[in-house]
């Protein structure tokens, strides 16, 4: 059972380098905002409303967190089992489904625009995380597992290798910008769009990368952080010094959230009792980090600002 720490500072917030000391206030501690989820997953904010939106992929739904109040509501149901979540520089929401196999576009109206459900003629697998890039290209992970099992979402055969893909906002085009990866899952830019960080989550042992992003495509190809033997990333996000803060797994001492410098090395880990899925950051500064976990959403507010899209 969780309880929240009655000490400053909290306990679960633990420095693993001199660099990761300060990333977090000393009184500030985490705090769980909702539980009863069956798995939590894609937390984008909406500044404009002062309100979160995550998945509950198994339960079909997507819900929303106020800020003012802390109620929760149903955001949209059914969701088609959708996954990530981000926004575009619009300020439009933009999910991976993975009952549907595509990623879409919320518009402002409510009205939902398919931005991508086929490559070459195939059905994309399973959309799972996405981000926007400034120039308004959508970038997204399309491993299997939504196409595994009728749990998140519904079982099939898979039509395409498990990739990474990037739409052009002014032809639609889709082009794989990295393949080859076991359960291609979490990604993210460092805060000049020089990076991406992609999380390849089924391989053993787990494995993250970084590329360099020259225009349209991915070059220099390199190991990140080492996961260890257990370690388990999911979704990332970076900050405004370039730190990459990872939903983290599985098992004692690995649940929570971990933090790597740009070198990737690790610098801080968030304890949590329940392995954190994915996150995002937010508030009114974007300093406070909404972590996306198994059956509950937990907050902690940093001394960082977050690289947001919108």
């Amino acid at each position: 059972m969780w309880t929240p720490s009655e000490r400053y500072p909290d306990p679960s917030v633990r420095v693993l380098d001199p660099r990761g000391a300060g990333l977090i206030p000393m009184n500030a501690s985490v705090e769980r905002l909702h539980t009863g989820t069956r798995w939590s997953e894609g937390p984008v904010w909406f500044g404009d409303g002062h309100y979160l939106v995550w998945s509950d992929i198994p339960n079909n739904r997507m819900l929303r967190w106020t800020e003012e109040t802390g109620a929760v509501s149903e955001f949209r149901k059914p969701s088609n089992f959708s996954n990530g979540n981000t926004r575009d520089r619009q300020g439009r929401l933009v999910s991976c489904e993975h009952f549907t196999r595509r990623v879409t576009r919320t518009e402002y109206d409510g009205t939902i625009t398919v931005l991508a459900d086929k490559f070459e003629g195939k059905r994309l697998n399973s959309p799972n995380d996405v981000v926007v890039k400034s120039d308004g290209s959508v970038w997204f992970s399309d491993p299997a597992f939504g196409i595994l099992s009728d749990y998140e979402g519904e079982r099939a055969p898979s039509e395409l290798p498990m990739a990474f893909y990037r739409l052009d906002p002014a032809t639609g085009k889709l082009t794989v910008v990295a393949d080859g990866m076991d359960g291609p899952n979490g990604l993210c830019f460092s805060p000049d769009e020089k990076q991406l960080y992609l999380v390849e989550s089924a391989s053993r042992p787990r494995r993250t990368w970084v590329f360099d992003v020259v225009g349209d495509k991915l070059t220099n190809k390199r190991p990140f952080a080492d996961c260890g033997e257990l370690g388990t990333p999911d979704g990332w996000r970076c900050d405004e010094r370039g730190n990459v803060w990872a939903g983290w797994g599985m098992g004692e001492g690995l649940d929570g959230v971990r933090v790597f410098a740009p070198d990737g090395m690790p610098i801080l880990h968030i304890d949590l009792p329940e392995r954190c899925a994915n996150l995002c950051f937010g508030g009114k500064y974007h300093t406070r980090l909404f972590m996306a976990a198994s059956h509950s959403l937990y907050s902690i507010y940093t001394s960082v600002r977050g690289v947001t899209t919108a």
